[in-house]
């Protein structure tokens, strides 16, 4: 179980990532938060929205705000698998082959609209996301710790995109919209950057090693027996709802638990409470339901049925004591 020391270190580092973040992303510290919280937890972040609110730039500056290896790539529709995983160059004067690491060698990548890339290409992303490794002509390359893949995508309504696969959907921890600054927020952005590249000042504030230390500290965090069988069943109540023909995975259930364990130690806290899952549900299994052509009919989106589901599943009470669980 993670102790005070080291929830209280965690609380001022992600403190000084999320300043950082927040000084370039103006007016969006739900979205800031909700970056750091899928750093902590080893996921992978999903930003879609339309072009212009700043996708690329949320992607940027959370490379900026920790000191490790950055790689960005461009999806588009020419671009090949070997691009994102790498290739293996035969050298004459050796006359053997040597590894040449593509994009994704990186602890962050930057994937910009991932969605205007070929699901061929797209797909090169599955082994890495999963696994954290590579598989080039029967050779295996591990990838580095931490890895997270912070990728934008345009909606599937405009020109010129792929819409991801189910299986590429369902390796993001959690997606999250930018939408459109309030008139204040777009005010600052046109004084600040209007004058300067806001990325340009933005100083790191931590190192990989850091958030790797980081990142044992949230899943030390205490889930209680009952929180667990909240997020088992607020999952498995997807897959049997009539509105939804395509329910949550396995995969969705660790990775919100994982999230929920994130977002608890960022509070300060040593152990996860029912607001930690019921806040973070809609962002992290949302993206992964398909609705039904009746919910469709009716304008009815994931988000809808997991907001009916949310007041549906039974939320479990304190336990009696709090050194075993969360305390009432």
């Amino acid at each position: 179980m993670a102790g005070p020391r080291e929830l209280e270190y965690l609380a001022g580092v992600t403190g000084a990532i999320k300043s950082a973040i927040e000084s370039v992303i103006e007016g969006k510290p739900d979205v800031v938060d909700l970056a750091v919280t899928v750093l902590l937890a080893e996921g992978h972040l999903l930003v879609e929205d339309v072009p212009g609110v700043g996708k690329t730039m949320l992607a940027k500056a959370m490379a900026r705000a920790v000191d490790c290896s950055v790689k960005r790539i461009q999806f588009t529709p020419d671009l090949l698998p070997s691009d994102v995983t790498g290739v293996s160059i035969y050298r004459q004067e050796r006359h053997d082959f040597e590894f040449k690491p593509g994009a994704v060698f990186a602890n962050i990548v930057v994937g910009d609209e991932i969605n205007r890339a070929s699901p061929k290409t797209q797909s090169a992303l599955l082994e890495c996301m999963e696994e954290h490794q590579v598989t080039v002509d029967g050779v295996t390359h591990r990838l580095e710790s931490p890895f997270i893949v912070v990728a934008t995508q345009n909606p599937v309504e405009m020109e010129g995109t792929f819409p991801l696969p189910e299986a590429q959907r369902d390796r993001f921890m959690a997606r999250v919209s930018m939408g459109y600054p309030s008139a204040h927020a777009e005010l600052d952005m046109l004084g600040h950057h209007g004058e300067h590249d806001p990325l340009a000042v933005v100083r790191p504030a931590c190192d990989a090693n850091t958030v790797r230390s980081l990142i044992a500290v949230s899943r030390a965090v205490y889930a209680a027996d009952g929180i667990k069988e909240y997020v088992v069943n607020l999952v498995r109540a997807t897959r049997s709802n009539p509105e939804l023909r395509l329910g949550a995975s396995p995969r969705s259930a660790l990775q919100l638990l994982r999230a929920s364990k994130a977002r608890a130690a960022m509070s300060g806290r040593g152990h996860v409470i029912p607001d930690d899952v019921q806040a973070l549900t809609p962002l992290v299994l949302a993206h992964r339901l398909m609705p039904s052509a009746e919910a469709q009919l009716a304008r009815r989106t994931p988000a809808d049925v997991l907001s009916s589901i949310l007041g549906q599943v039974p939320v479990p009470a304190p336990r009696a004591t709090a050194s075993t669980a969360w305390p009432a």
